[in-house]
This record gives structure tokens, sequence and C-alpha cells, in this order.
């Protein structure tokens, strides 16, 4: 195994997301309602091709891959496709895969850029299980906040059909806008859950030598993302409308897609 092979599976894996995501355009044009079992099985083909490309990847570097930000990226992609066919298999919620697919496709578009996988220096200082624990639960996190940030959209679709065009939101077959909030805000909790064991896991790792945990600024800017959810679910349970905190938690994630890669290259621990 070598660096080309695990990119070239990977290279696949994105073929197989844009496959996905023009079958979706079919569901868009049909209001969802066609059945969307092969939308799933697209998705779940790629998903294969993807992790395998990680773990070819791992066993090559023999630790978490995400030294540099094509890895992070790729993780990232791959933590959101999980959250997605873990929803996915409950069928009524399998819908989000038509505006996941095109997503996951740009993720896997912008990593292949030649400039986000420069050739490996030397290990990090910091590595093994503690390193693998704090990338997957953190990239995890960042999936299931994607994923939130998926329904939440659903959602202020769903109520805008309800306040301007109430037969189309009575003939849609998506769901009820009830459950796509509770959706959003169960997502945002379990994406603070896991945030927080991935911080956890890394204030653990050893660092170099004048390196301090608390002032690098990709740690900081994960506490501000952390604050910013915990947030968000204190104000809905005070009484923050459906709608304020969709649109919320849309921001956040916006937040997190513009600022991920910018923060790891000036982290003196994540910029490798």
């Amino acid at each position: 195994m070598n660096w080309f092979t695990a990119r070239y599976c990977f290279t696949l894996a994105v073929v197989a997301y844009a496959a996905s995501t023009i079958y979706s355009v079919f569901l868009w044009r049909k209001g969802f309602r066609r059945d969307d079992r092969v939308n799933y099985v697209l998705l779940l083909f790629a998903f294969a091709l993807h992790t395998l490309a990680m773990f070819m990847r791992g066993i090559k570097l023999e630790s978490c891959p995400v030294q540099n930000l094509y890895e992070a990226t790729v993780f990232a992609a791959w933590a959101l496709a999980l959250a997605y066919l873990a929803i996915g298999l409950i069928r009524r919620m399998r819908f989000l895969g038509a505006f996941a697919a095109p997503l996951l496709l740009g993720l896997g578009v912008f990593a292949l850029m030649p400039a986000l996988d420069p050739p490996h220096g030397p290990k990090p200082e910091f590595g093994g299980a503690l390193q693998s624990l704090h990338a997957s639960f953190t990239m995890l996190a960042y999936g299931a906040l994607g994923l939130g940030a998926v329904a939440a959209t659903m959602f202020l679709t769903q109520e805008h059909n309800l306040k301007f065009n109430k037969l189309r939101a009575v003939l849609s077959l998506l769901p009820p806008i009830q459950r796509l909030e509770l959706v959003t805000r169960r997502l945002v909790q379990v994406g603070l859950v896991l945030l927080t064991l991935g911080l956890h896991f890394g204030g653990r790792l050893p660092r170099p030598e004048g390196v301090r945990f608390i002032e690098d600024p990709k740690v900081v800017w994960s506490a501000v993302l952390w604050l910013g959810c915990l947030a968000l679910l204190l104000l809905r349970w005070r009484g923050l409308s459906p709608r304020r905190f969709s649109w919320g938690v849309v921001g956040v994630f916006v937040f997190v897609a513009l600022t991920f890669w910018g923060t790891n290259l000036l982290s003196p621990l994540h910029r490798q």
C-alpha cells in the first residue's frame, strides 16, 4: 500500500459521492417522492471506499490520518458520511442524503487539491491512541453538527413552505417540522458531547516544549465552538424559537466550514 493507492481509492469515493449528488437532483425535482434507498446505497458504497482510503493511509502513518489539511478534510467528510448513514437507518430520515451528498462532494473535491497534501515531514510528537481518540471524537462532532445544519436547513425550508405555500407543504413527503426540529436539536447535543470528549483527550496529549495547549489557536477556536453549541442549546431550553435555533445551527456550521482550515494553519499543535 502507498500514498497513491490510498489517494486513488479516495478519488473513487468522490466519484461515488458525485453519482449520489446527481441522483439527489432527481429527488429534489420529484419533491422527494421517489424511493431514496438507491441514494442510501450509493452513499454507503462511497463511504466504504472512503473508509478503505483512510485505513490504507492510517496503516502507512501508523496513526490516525489527520496530520495535514488533506487528511483532516477527508476525516471530516468521513465523519459527516458516518453520521448520515447512522441517521439513515431510520427510513423516514434518509431524505437527508439528498442534502448530505452535495456537501460530501464539495469536501471531497476540495480535499483533492494537490496543495493540501504535501509530503510528510517528521512525525508529530503527540501520537498513538490518545491522538486517535482526540481526532476521532472531534471529527465525529463536526459530522454531527454538519448533519444538524442539514436538518436545520430542511426545517427552515418546511417552515417557509407552511408560511407561503401551504399546499406544497401538505403534499411534501418530508418529515414534519416538529421532527426536523427534534433531529436538529439531538444532533447538536450529540455534537457537543463528542466535541467535549475530543477536547478532553486533546488536553491529555503530550506537547512540544514551549507550546501551551490553552493558548493554541485551534484549541481557542474549539472552545468558542463548544460555547456556541452550549449557548444554542441553553437558549432553546429557555424558549428560543425553533426558527432562530435552526438559523443558529446553520450559522455555527458555516463558522466551522469557513474557519476550520485557517485555524489548522495557525496552530503549532495541528500544523504538520
